[in-house]
């Protein structure tokens, strides 16, 4: 029980540092889009904040998927569609809680 108590902290405490970074990231993202809009951001930054506006609506769609009815049946159909046209439909977030070291058995 000790050995599950351990990898349990351990995965929230890196659920949350990848909180805290998204909340970084998306501040920035902000930023920049004020930067834009003030006329001094240059193209790099630009494609960042576009990059990251793209994480932001995974989370949305991830979240909007999750709450439909019949959920269960439909995200296994709709990921392997997703799949077989590459599309990631994964924020990076929740790719890096997926690790094999971290996982709970």
């Amino acid at each position: 029980m000790k050995i599950f108590t351990k990898r349990l902290y351990k995965v929230l405490a890196k659920l949350q540092e990848s909180f805290l970074e998204e909340n970084r990231e998306n501040k920035k993202m902000l930023d920049i889009y004020i930067k834009y809009a003030e006329g001094s951001a240059t193209e790099n930054e630009l494609e960042q904040a576009n990059s990251q506006l793209s994480q932001v609506l995974k989370n949305l769609g991830l979240g909007i998927l999750l709450i439909l009815p019949f959920s269960p049946i439909t995200l296994p159909y709709i990921f392997s569609k997703a799949k077989e046209l590459n599309i990631d439909l994964i924020p990076n977030w929740y790719k890096s809680l997926s690790n094999d070291d971290d996982r709970l058995e």
